[in-house]
């Protein structure tokens, strides 16, 4: 398993990263066991979940439940700033409601600090200095070892930086975006400016919700019990015509060169500048062994742009 730098910081995190939102959800424990198992059979050492994911609580808890002495050896990363009630009370990125967050999620996790803890989303109504302060506090109180951001706009992101340069606090040293051959849409500005402030980029759903998978045929049924026979919104902001025109194009891409829609969807996000890890959930250990051997194909420079011409389109 290769190893890389998290942006310009000094943690050190996995290429393949393992996406832990199914977990406590879709999964049960002992389903959630196995994937773990196997991630740590496999040489993954980027954990990544959310206070939210798994009902609410769910994806920490059952992580908590299961790492045991195996916790010490991962980059146990998590998130908050997103909805944990209905009332809207548990949310966003006020001091009062970080310092609180962070406890239920050590608890949740049964550890006692976390490697990166990221603002999942932007808050309005919470001037950015006070959430960074807040976070700067845990840090140096050891119950957080680095901060990141999450579906940050371009601008926000360096507003960010600026203010933790300006008053001496620790600033964020990656983002977590969407990402992949048929979403581009970083590249225009919050990859230059992740570039430019040293930020590793962090990309979620890197197979389009299982486009990139091969998986899915055009004018065909949509396999039963797959993410976008289950989520009509998501498979209409998916499945459009010209997504379509750009899959079945670097299907046969992969097919010529000898490899997977797979092999390709995460080397090539491998190869772009500034992804540090690619953050993919599994339901089971068999689809982490496809994902840890997709990410090992090298492009060449022609490869690159030969795919840059199809998903251009």
């Amino acid at each position: 398993m290769e190893i890389r730098n998290l942006g310009k910081s000094g943690l050190r995190v996995s290429a393949i990263g393992l996406g832990c939102n199914n977990f406590g959800g879709r999964l049960a424990l002992d389903a959630t066991k196995a994937v773990i198992h196997k991630a740590l059979d496999l040489g993954i050492t980027l954990f990544d979940t959310a206070d939210t994911y798994g009902e609410r609580g769910g994806s920490e808890t059952q992580m908590g439940q299961i790492l045991g002495d195996a916790r010490k050896r991962i980059v146990l990363a998590t998130k908050f700033g997103m909805p944990m009630d209905d009332a809207g009370v548990k949310v966003g990125g006020s001091r009062r409601y970080i310092m609180q967050e962070v406890e239920d999620s050590l608890k949740r996790l049964r550890t006692d600090w976390i490697d990166l803890y990221q603002m999942h989303q932007t808050d309005p109504r919470t001037p950015i200095e006070e959430s960074l302060r807040a976070l700067d506090d845990l840090v140096r109180q050891g119950k957080v070892r680095y901060i990141g951001c999450s579906n940050f706009p371009a601008w926000q992101m360096a507003e960010a930086h600026w203010t933790a340069r300006a008053h001496d606090l620790n600033g964020f040293v990656s983002c977590q975006d969407e990402y992949s051959l048929v979403h581009r849409k970083p590249e225009s500005e919050l990859m230059p400016a992740a570039r430019r402030y040293g930020l590793g980029l962090l990309p979620y759903f890197p197979l389009a919700s299982g486009l990139l998978t091969g998986k899915y045929r055009r004018n065909a049924a949509l396999p039963a019990g797959t993410r976008l026979a289950n989520t009509q919104r998501l498979a209409d902001r998916v499945l459009t015509e010209r997504n379509w025109q750009i899959a079945e194009q670097l299907g046969d891409f992969a097919e010529a060169a000898g490899h997977s829609m797979v092999d390709l969807a995460f080397s090539w996000l491998l190869a772009q500048d500034p992804v540090a890890s690619v953050i993919a959930g599994a339901t089971r250990p068999e689809q982490l062994e496809q994902n840890v051997r997709a990410g090992t194909w090298k492009l060449s420079v022609e490869e690159l742009e030969k795919i840059n011409m199809i998903t251009k389109l």
